[in-house]
């Protein structure tokens, strides 16, 4: 018996049109990098049909992504050498600039080429600094065979509402843009929080799979991902004895509890603390001793639990993932992108 991973395609046309209601008149790129945030490509299709265009990270994932739609893709870490500009183009994506070595090597195409110009104003991680983005703007612009498609930024902090950085960054884009510029500056968190930054394309991932980028549940996303495992034993502890390595939990009465088919082998995150929520035949129940690399075990309490039942670690809405990253000292990103090739991928309404 495997930990499975049921994967919402109700939920993800859910999300999707969540995206859409709040970004009323613009378009959609949906982030799909980390194999769909760890959702597996050929588990999203209610995304790849209905996005306007679909974003992934380098080279080898848009080779993945062409083997299976014709939407335009948006490569985020762009190109770096000409051989690499060549199989871009072949592929038919949106070449994201970002760094002044790769404007000589755009400007050398020998074919139409679409790009997307990234300006760095406050994230200091990828992007042109101002100076850099007007001077190399005419240089783009005035070669016929490259097409500035759009001008984009990121936001650093669009996960703290109130952060100073959020308004800075914004009036920042908007200096160094115009309105007949084609724009994208907003992510998840930005959708969500701040309508003003909407402009002409919207970027986003974490709430394309349900889960919040503010790290608490939204009741406006449906969860995408169910993760669920078989109970492979069941036993009664005496009061004072331990479970698992380093007997780092000692029961203090008499306590039944689960083993669960699942562990840090299966992307269950390690340093879950003793209390992490598991949903069991409908109850909560917690987390006791170290996550193993193949096992969990949970204290059940009084409720009726037999081996073959399902538990449930995230996707429920009785149990959200943002509230097992809590526990665990995490981000939700991380869990959904940490789930192993262990664990069973199967496609449900």
């Amino acid at each position: 018996m495997r930990a499975k991973a049921l994967i919402s395609q109700s939920a993800l046309t859910h999300n999707l049109s969540i995206v859409k209601k709040l970004t009323p008149g613009a378009k959609v790129v949906s982030m799909i990098k980390a194999n769909a945030y760890g959702h597996h490509l050929d588990c999203i299709h209610p995304l790849i049909n209905n996005s306007d265009m679909l974003a992934v990270s380098e080279l080898s994932e848009a080779i993945k992504l062409r083997a299976i739609t014709d939407r335009p893709i948006l490569l985020l870490s762009g190109i770096f050498s000409e051989d690499e500009l060549q199989q871009a183009i072949d592929l038919g994506c949106h070449i994201v600039v970002h760094h002044t070595s790769q404007i000589a090597i755009v400007n050398n195409t020998q074919q139409m080429v679409n790009i997307w110009l990234k300006i760095d104003t406050g994230m200091h991680r990828l992007g042109l600094s101002a100076n850099d983005y007007k001077e190399c703007l005419p240089l783009l612009k005035d070669n016929p065979l490259v097409e500035v498609a759009c001008i984009m930024s990121h936001f650093a902090c669009a996960d703290e509402i109130e952060h100073p950085m959020n308004e800075a960054q914004l009036n920042d884009f908007q200096t160094l843009t115009t309105q007949t510029d084609v724009r994208s500056m907003a992510n998840s968190a930005a959708i969500l929080s701040q309508a003003e930054t909407t402009f002409d394309f919207v970027r986003p991932g974490i709430m394309l799979y349900g889960a919040s980028p503010f790290n608490t549940p939204s009741d406006q996303l449906k969860p995408v991902m169910k993760l669920s495992a078989p109970i492979v034993s069941i036993k009664t502890l005496q009061a004072g004895e331990s479970v698992g390595y380093g007997a780092t939990w000692i029961a203090n009465i008499d306590t039944t509890i689960a083993i669960v088919g699942i562990g840090y082998g299966d992307g269950y995150p390690r340093h879950a603390k003793n209390g992490t929520p598991v949903l069991i035949n409908g109850v909560l129940c917690s987390l006791v001793g170290r996550v193993s690399m193949d096992l969990i075990c949970v204290d059940i309490g009084t409720t009726k639990v037999n081996v073959g039942d399902n538990a449930i670690l995230w996707g429920d809405d009785k149990l959200r993932v943002e509230t097992v990253a809590t526990y665990s000292g995490t981000i939700s990103y991380e869990l959904l992108t940490g789930v192993s090739s262990r664990v069973e991928f199967v496609q449900h309404a």
